[in-house]
């Protein structure tokens, strides 16, 4: 458990620490009791970012051949399903001289696809904790004296199962968990893994071949791909609230084609030049579409009424009543197409299809149609 917290929205949040924190841990705690040949209750770990850590050693094993131990991940305020897992290290001596082999073991994914940390047929256990593992087994072996190679082995008991719940399998990651982390410690809710994991699926399409990608921010538009536009989900790409993000991070990795599929909730934020939905950071739907209603020929009592309205398929209804609705959707649909124009998106040709759970397909920008038919024919092999 860690001391550390930080303040976001309001809210004072403990701090956790990563999967890799873990391993690099356990390897720490295995080599050094068999090295010494004594039993560690604690081991100090100082992580990239510079935290010092004071962990819990569990389940330790020691054998004549080779020491095991456990380290317990805590993911602090953060939710994450692989909260409370322990993770392995099981550490032996080679022949080899100052040579350290990593290794995984139960539970640890293997990379399946390019495009990933690690290259195809690696166990994923990413760059910083093979290197936090590596400076750590190199360190402890110094320190005792030892001139010989050391192998060390990862694993996660029950992690294949609790990688179901993760997005593993469509990086292309199978059998288990990734073993990852960049700083060693996780912040709760923190944007910078949001839009890492954006990029990374991203490069995973990249390094297959793709030349477009299917956006949609959230559950309403996997669901709407999948029932209304007979999409498989798992082809898409999930940009949460950082459509501008996600935008930028496509075009900078040389994709040719962009489709971002979305509820009018979402997307209607982005005729307002606001690209980052999140409601802290501006709402404006009523006033977006009051304003194309009162450009478009609607009356002082339809805006009115569509300022007092909460909820985006009521402001579609008192649109549609008051006979503007082709109008209104046809120049929400151009602004949306002229901001993002404006994001400066390179050779990448973007396109949006904005829908609604009660009016289905409210619009479309130019090529949406054509980029909807390339997406199914590039993608055909990962669907179901």
């Amino acid at each position: 458990m860690t001391d550390k917290y930080i303040t976001k929205d309001g809210k004072r949040l403990r701090k956790g620490y990563t999967t890799g924190s873990c391993a690099a841990a356990a390897a720490k705690a295995a080599a050094l009791m068999l090295l010494e040949n004594r039993d560690i209750e604690k081991v100090f770990l100082t992580v990239p970012n510079g935290t010092e850590l004071e962990l819990t050693v569990y389940d330790t094993l020691r054998t004549d051949g080779f020491v095991s131990c456990a380290i317990e991940k805590d993911s602090g305020d953060d939710p994450d399903v692989t909260n409370g897992i322990r993770v392995y290290a099981k550490v032996e001596k080679t022949d080899a001289l100052n040579d350290i082999v990593i290794c995984g073991g139960e539970g640890v994914g293997i990379v399946t696809k390019p495009g990933l940390d690690q290259p195809v047929g690696n166990h994923a256990i990413n760059s910083t904790p093979r290197r936090m593992i590596r400076e750590e087994l190199l360190r402890a072996a110094e320190d005792c004296g030892y001139r010989g190679g050391l192998k060390v082995t990862v694993s996660i008991p029950g992690g294949e199962k609790i990688a179901e719940k993760t997005f593993n399998s469509r990086l292309g990651i199978v059998g288990g968990l990734s073993v990852l982390g960049t700083t060693g410690i996780i912040e709760p809710m923190s944007d910078d893994a949001v839009v890492e994991t954006i990029k990374t699926e991203l490069s995973v399409r990249r390094a297959a071949g793709k030349a477009s990608v299917l956006f949609v921010p959230g559950n309403y538009g996997a669901d709407f791909i999948k029932n209304g536009l007979h999409v498989d989900p798992k082809i898409s790409v999930t940009t949460s609230n950082f459509i501008g993000d996600a935008l930028s991070l496509a075009a900078e990795a040389g994709f040719e084609h962009a489709l971002l599929v979305g509820h009018i909730g979402k997307l209607i934020k982005l005729a307002g030049g606001i690209f980052n939905t999140h409601s802290r950071w501006g709402d404006c739907r009523a006033e977006i579409l009051a304003a194309h209603a009162g450009m478009n020929g609607a009356g002082r009592e339809t805006v009115a009424k569509i300022m007092e309205s909460a909820m985006t398929d009521d402001m579609i209804s008192i649109i549609e009543k008051a006979g503007v609705y082709d109008g209104v959707m046809n120049s929400v649909m151009d602004k949306i197409a002229q901001n993002i124009s404006h994001r400066q998106l390179g050779n990448m040709k973007t396109s949006v299809i904005m829908f609604s759970n009660v009016y289905q397909i409210l619009g479309v920008t130019p090529r949406a149609k054509k980029t909807l038919e390339k997406i199914r024919k590039e993608y055909k092999e990962w669907s179901i």
